[in-house]
């Protein structure tokens, strides 16, 4: 069924692609963004998108944004949890700030935004909830406490949802992607990029498009008998 679909972090990366993959299909998608404005415009030129700008650490922003879509576009069938930071520290040197920034951006952002969309979804008696989790929520890594933390509590918080809303018509699914080629990735050293490469079975890094497919399908009529589940996206990286 396609209809609105909200996509968070969906003017970069990972979540461009995921937006661009439901405009394909026929969706309706709002990109939500924080603070790059020049990203958003370019969403809306090249894609015919719109965005709205949307703290999603913030509950009651959270609520209110999505109300102001709804009124300009329609009833939400699709939320795609994607917005994500990283503030990479080991845990004895992290400092409080980097902990909070990570958690409440990447995953009470989770709770916020669905807790929006949910009652709407579910008296419609339809709707496709999926979070973008990573591979170092299932594995964990060096450096990453916050962030692994983050990811591992989006693959628990989608199992329970999935349990309460399946009754409903409404789906909620995690994607954990591994090493995707982003802007954030290419950031990286060469030789710390080569190191993680030498990792993956298939020998290469993932591209955002990869992911976007898995997303489009969770998304869509196809998948109404997938809810609860954990896709792994990874390169064979790491076989949870």
């Amino acid at each position: 069924m396609s209809g609105v679909a909200i996509v968070t972090g969906g003017t970069r990366g990972i979540g461009l692609a995921i937006a661009r993959a439901l405009i394909r299909d026929g969706h309706t998608v709002c990109a939500i963004y924080h603070g790059n404005e020049d990203a958003a415009r370019k969403f809306e030129t090249e894609t015919g998108g719109k965005t709205f700008k949307v703290d999603v650490s913030n509950y009651a922003d959270c609520a209110r944004g999505v109300k102001d879509i709804s009124d300009a576009l329609g009833d939400i069938a699709v939320l795609v949890n994607n917005a994500g930071i990283t503030r990479d520290a080991v845990l004895h040197k992290m400092d409080p700030d980097a902990w909070h920034a990570v958690i409440e951006t990447n995953l009470t952002s989770c709770f916020n935004m669905s807790r929006a969309v949910i009652g709407g979804m579910r008296d419609r008696g339809y709707g496709r909830i999926v979070s973008i989790s990573s591979i170092n929520g299932q594995k964990g890594q060096f450096g990453q406490t916050n962030y692994s933390a983050a990811k591992a509590g989006m693959i628990g918080f989608t199992k329970a949802l999935a349990l309460e809303s399946a009754a409903k018509g409404v789906t909620v699914n995690a994607v954990c992607p591994g090493y995707i080629a982003t802007d954030m990735t290419s950031a990286m050293r060469q030789e710390v990029l080569d190191s993680i490469i030498k990792q993956i079975p298939v020998a290469r890094m993932g591209h955002p498009e990869e992911i976007a497919d898995v997303v489009a399908f969770l998304a869509s009529d196809r998948a109404g008998f997938i809810t609860g589940a954990t896709l792994s996206a990874n390169g064979g990286q790491y076989m949870a």
